[in-house]
């Protein structure tokens, strides 16, 4: 549908952002006011008490033995690559149609990454693909490199099928590190826990994530004390003890200031969790009563799976009409991700070039995401559904 063939939209009687983080503040406002006063008045803002707290109640929450503060989730992934010793001459395989940090860690070590296509329903990592690549290729990877990890990335709050992963990465000897940047608290049909599974875990906390701080901060978790150690000490560039070096690492550390925002936080992180999916109930109600199911392609959840709802995305004819018109009625939405990551100029030097991964440039064509947050009200969902409707009743 072109601009001009949209049907007409007076001015917005109701206003549905993509995300609104104000509510959860006013409602925890006298806690969260109150710990950041206390952290001022400690003026110990670097790797405190609440970074050592957070950090065990975070590894318990995902299934771990141990978590290590870092300072953005980007950080944990390349602290998850510089602990498994991974640099030029190997490549990771990982997914082209996610966040740019997963793929930009592993080029930022020296390594190579090496995409597979996805599940062109739940939008994740395919397994059969990784299965169908190691057959063929084995650990032998482009241009002379090995391959020496997996990296499978839970996205938009719904697990990768990790026993088809860990079979593979056991079969032939791989390291795995699980991307949960926007998976935390999602398990799978066992009950495990995202970044339970895989060697090292990645958690973001950026503040539009389920489990957000006040800035930038993530962590890793495992259940190897070795890798954990080793972990530590490269947020310290490598340093253990003071002015001793046994590796070179980086300035990774995590702020006490967001330990302590995100120690609140937590404690809220199931009911937050639990809205979530009430609202992707309530969606999937309203678009069956708006007769849009055989329109609009739905989130799918994979069978017994907690899927949090990080991202309620969907598939839309007309996608990039439909945003337009949904912003015109006041309704926020957002396109992860429009050009997936082998179409990037910074990895063209791969050689993956359109139509490498089908999947993943039919999502990156198709896909939208809808408000999801838990403080929606049912009359805001109702909005976004009837807007929707009403775009597509004119087409």
């Amino acid at each position: 549908m072109t601009a001009s063939a949209m049907p007409p939209v007076s001015v917005p009687s109701m206003h549905v952002p993509l995300l609104d983080l104000k509510p959860q503040y006013q409602a925890l406002k006298s806690e969260l006011d109150a710990v950041v006063l206390e952290v001022c008045a400690s003026q110990g803002f670097i790797l405190g008490p609440h970074v050592k707290a957070l950090e065990a109640e975070v590894a318990a929450y995902s299934g771990c033995a141990q978590g290590i503060g870092m300072s953005s989730g980007t950080d944990a992934l390349l602290a998850a690559l510089m602990a498994l010793d991974i640099g030029p001459g190997d490549a990771v395989i990982t997914t082209p149609y996610t966040f740019f940090a997963t793929a930009g860690t592993i080029a930022r070590v020296g390594a190579r990454p090496v995409f597979v296509d996805i599940d062109p329903a739940t939008y994740n990592l395919s397994v059969p693909a990784l299965e169908a690549w190691l057959r063929k290729h084995g650990r032998q990877g482009p241009d002379g490199t090995t391959v020496r990890a997996i990296m499978p990335v839970h996205l938009y709050g719904q697990m990768v099928p990790m026993d088809g992963v860990m079979a593979l990465a056991r079969e032939y000897d791989l390291a795995v590190i699980e991307d949960a940047a926007q998976a935390i608290g999602a398990a799978d049909a066992k009950g495990r826990r995202a970044c339970s599974i895989g060697d090292i875990g990645c958690l973001s906390f950026f503040p539009t994530k389920n489990l957000g701080a006040f800035g930038d901060a993530g962590m890793c978790v495992t259940n190897s004390p070795e890798l954990a150690q080793k972990l530590a000490m490269i947020r310290v560039h490598g340093m253990e003890p003071k002015y001793f070096h046994a590796l070179i690492g980086g300035n990774f550390r995590f702020d006490e200031l967001q330990a302590a925002v995100l120690r609140i936080k937590l404690k809220h992180l199931d009911a937050w969790t639990r809205g979530r999916q009430e609202n992707a109930c309530y969606y999937f109600d309203a678009f069956e009563r708006a007769r849009l199911r055989s329109t609009v392609t739905l989130p799918a959840a994979l069978p017994g799976v907690r899927h949090i709802y990080n991202q309620f995305v969907i598939r839309a004819p007309d996608r990039d009409g439909l945003k337009a018109y949904l912003a015109s009625a006041g309704v926020g939405s957002e396109i992860y991700y429009p050009l997936p990551l082998h179409l990037q100029a910074c990895f063209a030097y791969l050689g993956d070039g359109e139509g490498a991964f089908p999947e993943a440039e039919r999502a990156a064509r198709e896909t939208l995401a809808l408000p999801i947050f838990p403080e929606l009200t049912r009359e805001q969902l109702d909005h976004v559904v009837g807007t929707m409707a009403s775009f597509y009743r004119a087409g």
